[in-house]
């Protein structure tokens, strides 16, 4: 048994390079990682692909590995190469993430050393930096330095944790579903969707508020419903409101909607996943007044703050609440259950493994400070409002001002139909790779969308798009 145990070594060491065969490895990733950072400014934000990567599969999993440059090579043709390259200035499409350097290393010592994040027993540094930034958060958006909450992957799982929260909170149980009612928009994220139905609240009645002319829930429908389901006897316990919608970044009015769940009793849930870090600017804080009086809130540093993806956060104003409905027991873990100084993630969120993504949130702030980040989202909202003004001026339709940094525009043709041109007109922009758009259908009409939130997106990244768009209607008209 010994000599096999010492056979298996041997080769399980090979899971520990030594120095030098670090310095290989990370040098590989560092000439290749600096090479992009160096050109992203020439790159294009999007790249059309017969292959798709499918390279990939020409190089199966196998018992022997590879060099890191033969490794490179299958990353750089198949992984970052085709399709979307979200670290462009000119993802000007969806709600570009981020991917700020700083965060990249603060992902790499998380997972060099490997700190278990979830439980204060077993890394009290790590839990405490997460509740460190949670605080911090709940500081900015106005929640009492009582709140809790959780940092997760996104904002689909923070809505879960919010959505479950709420429906505990309020005891909503089996037979009580289907005469519970739940108030959104129809312009409501589809991740809230999504939550209802893993909450096991998918025979709730959803009601889908009427909006206004901005997309925005009109509080006094609100209100009626709200009181029109209580004389029906049923039982309304929550409404979701949105501090900047992905399709046309509409905020709620926030503050006359909380009023009207506070005063009939339901719990107040804010999606200010792509919005809520605008409030770091004097005009996000005006916008966002009102967003305090929610009893949870989601939002995204790797959006509002430019992180890679990967982190979203889940805010709670009833740390009880937050934990009743998160909590764990297991008889291996009561050595972690002894009383601790900091609430642990484990007991507020779904995960009891998780990575450490505290860190790639805290290491940015402490070495730029929140000043670059709140210029960055100043200047976001200011391109917004310079391409609304512009495109206009090139003859788009754009019916609204933008609320924050997205912007919807088409474009009418003299001949022909308008859905059809403007899609065809959006995949032209897109196959030109330098600067990608998404779309929308608003009321039947098919819309261009430019949602303006990568860190790397500048005047000139919006004169280009400016200019793109220029030439390919005039090259659309000319076929027509």
């Amino acid at each position: 048994m010994r000599d096999r145990l010492l056979e298996l070594e041997r080769s399980s060491r090979l899971l520990e390079p030594d120095s030098a065969e670090r310095e290989v490895a990370r040098s590989g990733v560092l000439a290749y990682s600096e090479d992009f950072l160096n050109n992203v400014e020439s790159l294009n934000a999007y790249n059309v692909s017969d292959d798709k990567g499918i390279g990939l599969l020409d190089s199966p999993i196998a018992e022997t590995g590879i060099s890191i440059d033969e490794a490179i090579s299958l990353i750089r043709d198949n992984v970052d190469t085709p399709g979307l390259n979200p670290a462009s200035g000119g993802h000007l499409a969806y709600i570009p993430g981020g991917g700020i350097y700083y965060s990249a290393l603060g992902d790499y010592l998380a997972d060099v050393f490997n700190r278990y994040a979830g439980v204060f027993y077993a890394s009290p540094g790590a839990v405490r930096m997460e509740n460190m930034l949670i605080r911090w958060m709940s500081e900015v958006v106005g929640y009492p330095a009582t709140a809790v909450g959780n940092l997760t992957s996104g904002g689909s799982i923070a809505n879960l944790i919010a959505i479950v929260t709420a429906r505990d909170a309020k005891q909503i149980k089996a037979a009580s579903i289907t005469r519970s009612v739940i108030y959104l928009s129809e312009q409501a994220h589809h991740s809230v969707d999504k939550a209802i139905r893993i909450a096991g609240l998918g025979e709730c009645i959803v009601r889908h508020l009427p909006v206004d002319e901005k997309y925005r829930i009109i509080p006094s429908k609100f209100a009626e419903q709200v009181a029109a389901d209580k004389v029906d006897g049923l039982n309304p316990f929550l409404v979701v409101a949105s501090a900047g919608t992905t399709d046309v970044g509409a905020i709620d009015p926030l503050t006359e909607i909380g009023e009207i769940a506070h005063d009939n009793g339901l719990w107040y849930h804010i999606d200010a996943a792509y919005g809520g870090f605008f409030i770091l600017t004097e005009e996000g804080k005006e916008k966002l007044k009102g967003i305090e009086t929610s009893d949870s809130l989601v939002i995204d540093p790797h959006k509002g703050l430019f992180l890679p993806y990967g982190l979203g956060v889940v805010l709670v104003k009833d740390a009880a609440a937050l934990n009743a409905s998160h909590y764990y027991t297991a008889n291996y873990m009561q050595d972690a259950a002894s009383s601790a100084d900091e609430p642990s993630p484990a007991e507020l969120s779904p995960e009891l493994t998780k990575h450490f993504r505290g860190m790639r949130l805290w290491l940015p702030l402490k070495l730029h400070g929140v000043a670059p980040f709140r210029a960055c989202l100043e200047e976001k909202l200011l391109l917004a409002k310079y391409f609304h003004a512009e495109v206009k001026k090139l003859g788009f339709e754009s019916k609204m001002e933008p609320e924050l940094s997205v912007v919807t525009y088409r474009w009418l043709p003299k001949m022909g139909d308008a859905n059809t041109f403007n899609k065809q007109l959006m995949e032209a922009v897109v196959a030109d790779g330098r600067i990608f758009i998404s779309s929308t259908m608003l009321n039947g009409e098919f819309t261009l969308r430019f949602a303006c939130l990568a860190f790397r997106t500048h005047l000139s990244t919006v004169d280009t798009l400016l200019n793109v768009l220029k030439e390919t209607v005039a090259d659309l008209e000319d076929q027509t």
